[in-house]
């Protein structure tokens, strides 16, 4: 009777010692980020903005495809299980079943559709919007399971420009909502704007279920202290610190990163309305000495916004010499010619969009002044920031440059040229037919004829217009804490999937 009380009780401590386990596993799988800029929004449509889209795409929000760019398998199926082409070109996708929104909502056709009119509608100022210009795209209903897109003229990436698209449900109202619904892995259970954001893991999730239970964003401006929050263990990851926080071999990764710097120019304002003052911009910057200094070795210098992995990049197409003298003496003929060159021009930068933003335009500003330019550096947070970004552009405020970054890690310029490009493109400084035909005759084409079109349109905006000032393809730094099992990819800026993290 002993030894059965005896073996009674190792059953129940043993039961109580895996319990235990079990919670303190719990416990331990929660993980706390620390991003380098608080969200103004937290709405789907927006998500292919960086700094919104590494908190809720694919975590609260999913896509019906989606591009890996972290393990190289291209495109993939997310809500659509499957996809073809019909004969007219359209595309026909298959979703997948069995899916239910974290309101507990089934997922089908008609949330596609909607998902797709909504981010589409000009009632909202969606950044979707913006890769889908230059042409028309529907959404048809089929059935449940099954949903057509038609586009005039025939996008033959169709499938992939849809990995752009977050899906909600169709009871989403036309505007932007503060607590988004998806289908995702995760679900948002807290926001305090200024101080964080929390993740929840779903435990109806259609898929994989990822080790993260959950996952609190914080947010610090400072570099330095995003590092040492992670050293401390006050915080588990800080995808984004300066290179020279990034001390520790076994913590912190550098990664070629998606994005470009560059600064776009209004070519209807004067003086940067004369192609001189535009070639003197550019000439009067001495690219190269931010390398290994202010940014990190590895960093590619730029001459188009995309990286040149992508097709249709133009290895042909120069950067523009270092000239002092000769930006001086194009501004002096523009202004022997009547162009009022000096002008104030304010060059407007976003805080916190990198480690060492500040610095790094401030020598900006200093080459320019060096030159003749009379240049006011301002920065303003990311809402002030978009203001600037996206037409309909400010009429009131003078001549200004915006430096900004852009990311295009989907191997393909349909991402970047059409709307920072076309006549009507929402992120366009230029209005030109001949980039406005170049692109649509691109977007059309397929394999060579594809990469051919993007290439001549490149060295067109780049040596012909000079549209705007193209300066870095970015290295970036990241600090992960030792308990984590997880390496920044491309597309860790924009892109931060919880369900890619593990535990050592």
């Amino acid at each position: 009777m002993m030894t059965k009380v005896l073996r009674l009780g190792a059953v129940v401590l043993a039961a109580g010692m895996a319990f235990g386990a079990t919670s303190a596993l719990a416990a331990d799988s929660d993980i706390k980020i620390v991003l380098s800029e608080e969200l103004d929004l937290l709405e789907p449509c927006m998500a292919t903005r960086s700094n919104i889209g590494r908190v809720i795409l694919e975590n609260v929000n999913e896509t019906l495809t989606e591009y890996d760019t972290r393990n190289g398998k291209g495109l993939m199926p997310r809500l659509a299980e499957s996809w073809e082409q019909k004969p007219d070109g359209s595309w026909r996708f298959k979703l997948r079943g069995g899916v239910k929104f974290s309101d507990g909502s089934g997922f089908d056709a008609k949330d596609v559709k909607h998902s797709f009119d909504r981010a589409m509608s000009d009632k909202l100022t969606c950044e979707s919007q913006r890769y889908f210009g230059g042409m028309t795209v529907t959404a048809e209903v089929v059935d449940d399971q099954t949903v057509d897109f038609a586009a005039d003229p025939v996008q033959p990436i169709l499938p992939l420009l849809l990995s752009l698209i977050t899906i909600v449900p169709e009871e989403t109202p036309m505007e932007f909502v503060r607590d988004p619904v998806g289908t995702g892995p995760y679900k948002v259970t807290e926001w305090k704007p200024g101080q964080q954001i929390v993740l929840t893991r779903r435990d109806d999730y259609w898929g994989e279920t990822p080790m993260v239970t959950s996952a609190t964003y914080l947010f610090r401006t400072d570099p330095a202290v995003r590092a040492a929050m992670v050293e401390t263990g006050e915080a588990d990851l800080a995808p984004s610190i300066a290179r020279e926080d990034a001390t520790n071999p076994e913590t912190d990764f550098t990664y070629l990163d998606s994005e470009t710097v560059y600064i776009r120019l209004d070519n209807a304002v004067a003086p940067v309305s004369d192609i001189r003052v535009r070639k003197a911009l550019n000439m009067a910057i001495d690219r190269q000495a931010f390398i290994g200094t202010l940014l990190p070795e590895g960093t590619e210098l730029a001459v188009a916004l995309f990286p040149p992995t992508t097709a249709g990049w133009n290895p042909d197409v120069k950067l523009p010499a270092f000239d002092l003298e000769g930006a001086k003496k194009l501004l002096a003929e523009a202004k022997a010619d009547g162009v009022p060159v000096d002008t104030e021009i304010r060059l407007i930068a976003r805080t916190a969009n990198f480690p060492k933003v500040t610095e790094v335009m401030e020598a900006v500003q200093q080459m320019l002044t060096d030159v003749g330019f009379n240049v006011k550096l301002e920065f303003v947070e990311v809402a002030e920031h978009e203001k600037f970004y996206s037409k309909p552009y400010p009429t009131d405020q003078g001549a200004y440059m915006l430096a900004a970054m852009h990311d295009n890690n989907k191997g393909d310029p349909i991402f970047t040229m059409y709307f920072k490009y076309a006549s009507d493109g929402r992120q366009s400084g230029i209005a030109d037919p001949k980039v406005d035909d170049l692109i649509k005759r691109a977007s059309a084409a397929t394999g060579e004829e594809r990469a051919k079109l993007w290439s001549g349109l490149v060295a067109y905006v780049h040596d012909d217009i000079v549209a705007d000032i193209p300066l870095f393809h970015m290295v970036s730094y990241s600090r992960v804490g030792k308990r984590l099992d997880f390496k920044p990819t491309i597309a860790t800026n924009g892109q931060l999937q919880l369900s890619d993290i593990g535990f050592k």
